[in-house]
């Protein structure tokens, strides 16, 4: 029997492709008004697609974290100024494995160097990095470290 462990986390996930158009999920970690959503609408903007926002499903698939949206937000976005925005199903999806953690803190809070970072949820150990989400490199940033991180 299998038993699958779910749990909810107050983040915001959103899903790039990799250079095989293989989706890839990244869970945005932050409190209230930290810019989970302001980043995720600049990188679905720009090609990503929306899976949860402010509160994300996290359950082990195999060796993989899968990140899902609860019913009730599915396809919906807060944009600070407009509101509860609903999204196309163009700009979303409903699932997608977990490929990168990044906690969103203040630019006085990024270490100019530092050391790589890891992080395990639901027994699933993944990288971790810290990022200002307001700079207008942060999405550039982002990708890249998923570039990266499809290297190693």
């Amino acid at each position: 029997m299998t038993i699958t462990v779910t749990t909810f986390v107050h983040a915001t996930c959103v899903a790039l492709p990799d250079a095989n158009k293989r989706w890839r999920g990244v869970l945005l970690r932050g409190s209230s008004g930290t810019g989970k959503s302001d980043l995720a609408l600049r990188l679905i903007d720009d090609g990503a697609r929306l899976v949860a926002d402010d509160q994300t499903a996290l359950s082990k698939g195999g060796s993989a974290l899968v990140a899902t949206s609860p019913a009730a937000i599915s396809g919906l976005l807060e944009v600070r100024g407009l509101g509860i925005v609903k999204l196309g199903r163009s700009k979303r999806l409903t699932q997608v494995p977990i490929a990168l953690l990044v906690d969103l803190v203040a630019p006085e809070r990024i270490e100019r160097l530092p050391e790589p970072a890891r992080e395990a949820l639901l027994g699933v150990t993944l990288p971790r990095l810290s990022l200002a989400p307001f700079e207008a490199s942060a999405p550039a940033k982002l990708r890249l470290a998923l570039t990266q991180i499809a290297a190693a």
